[in-house]
């Protein structure tokens, strides 16, 4: 009796600890260590949101759904617009934007359509360790998709740029699912820019992503979970909280198998933990290798916070506190030079690839005859991931 009763005491203790981490657990935490972003580099996050939002409109020139203040944007210069229709299910929605008020071309997809099944097939096409990639692993239904795009609009993109005497930066952007296919697209024009005919000579430094983060694209393996509680969430719960109970932290986190999003992130950080509320927008910024970023905070504010129009409308007003923060230091030394920031990114940057390169990767380099198979199968739209290659994929 008392073995059973001690045992009881213990299971208790177990969930009150784990159910106290989660409930505590609050975003600001994930990047309490890194620094503050500046203006210069943060400016043209809101101006893609309002890109993204864009797609969403069905006519820029009497819009329904306009964020405050407006798009923004010249109609004139949306060159293509691309639905579920013509898609068939193997991408979100997107649109080509000429931005040449930035020099920017601009390829941006809407996010998950909760009525549209083939956004679920997309999402959930994915196991743990299941699709390989460019030395590391990568969302499987995400990369299909991603390659889908690139070979409808490849040459569209191709031309625009060379029309515009090969000087305009090449932006893929995108939110929610469509976050995850933008960034997985980037990847791959980066990998193959310059020696590809598909993207024919388009330098790698042209290239960026600017997907507004949130839970979704962050970790879209463990949505499975999420969607899975719905019809057993008492059952889940108990099996998480004895998971996280008997496997550490970091043994989950140095699991090279595990996705987060490439590149660097701007955490928007508005809310204070037993806060109610937003508080002024801070922007955090950093390459996310330690931690990887990937917790799911999810709370009442899950779903508005996911929305884009919210994204866009925070970062704008995190745009403007820090255009105030930095002029209030006009009168005096900049508490960060831009010499030193350029710097300190460079120094994150080798340090991120440092770490990166420590998890250890099991057969995700391979030969330099087996990285330009794979490319070329890309190219081509016959991703060995559809034909058990194992140089892309890990059966």
């Amino acid at each position: 009796m008392s073995v059973s009763c001690g045992a009881e005491c213990l299971v208790v203790l177990g969930c009150a600890r784990w159910a106290w981490k989660r409930c505590t657990y609050i975003g600001s935490d994930d990047t309490e260590t890194w620094p503050t972003a500046t203006p210069e580099e943060f400016e043209p996050i809101p101006r893609v949101c309002r890109i993204i939002l864009a797609v969403y409109e069905p006519d820029l020139r009497r819009p329904k759904y306009a964020p405050s203040g407006g798009y923004r944007l010249n109609p004139d210069w949306v060159i293509k617009r691309v639905t579920y229709e013509q898609t068939l299910g193997h991408a979100p929605p997107y649109l080509i934007y000429l931005d040449h008020d930035n020099r920017e071309i601009v390829l941006a997809i809407r996010g998950l359509n909760m009525v549209k099944e083939s956004d679920y097939k997309l999402l959930l096409d994915n196991r743990l360790g299941k699709q390989m990639f460019a030395g590391g692993f990568v969302h499987h239904g995400l990369l299909k998709s991603a390659v889908w795009v690139l070979n409808a609009e490849s040459e569209t993109l191709r031309n625009l740029w060379v029309e515009n005497r090969r000087v305009y930066e090449m932006v893929f952007a995108g939110h929610s699912l469509g976050s995850g296919v933008a960034a997985l697209m980037s990847v791959i024009v980066a990998n193959n820019g310059g020696n590809s005919a598909l993207y024919n000579n388009i330098p790698k430094i042209e290239i960026k992503h600017f997907p507004p983060d949130d839970f979704l694209p962050r970790t879209p393996t463990p949505l499975e979970d999420i969607f899975k509680s719905i019809f057993c969430l008492p059952c889940l719960l108990f099996l998480v909280c004895l998971r996280d109970t008997f496997i550490s932290e970091d043994r989950k986190l140095k699991d090279p198998r595990r996705l987060y999003a490439p590149g660097r992130i701007y955490h928007i950080v508005e809310r204070k933990f037993c806060r109610c509320g937003r508080y002024p927008p801070e922007v955090r910024t950093a390459i996310p290798v330690d931690g990887r970023f990937e917790h799911i905070m999810l709370s009442c504010n899950a779903t508005s916070d996911h929305a884009i129009i919210w994204i866009e409308r925070e970062a704008e007003k995190a745009l403007q506190r820090l255009k105030e923060m930095n002029e209030e230091t006009v009168t005096t030394p900049p508490k960060v030079q831009k010499l030193e920031r350029k710097q300190t990114i460079e120094k994150e940057h080798k340090d991120a690839l440092e770490r990166a390169v420590s998890l250890n990767i099991p057969h995700a380099v391979g030969s330099t005859e087996e990285e330009e198979e794979c490319s070329r199968k890309i190219e081509e739209g016959e991703s060995s991931m559809d034909k058990g290659d194992a140089t892309c994929e890990k059966s």
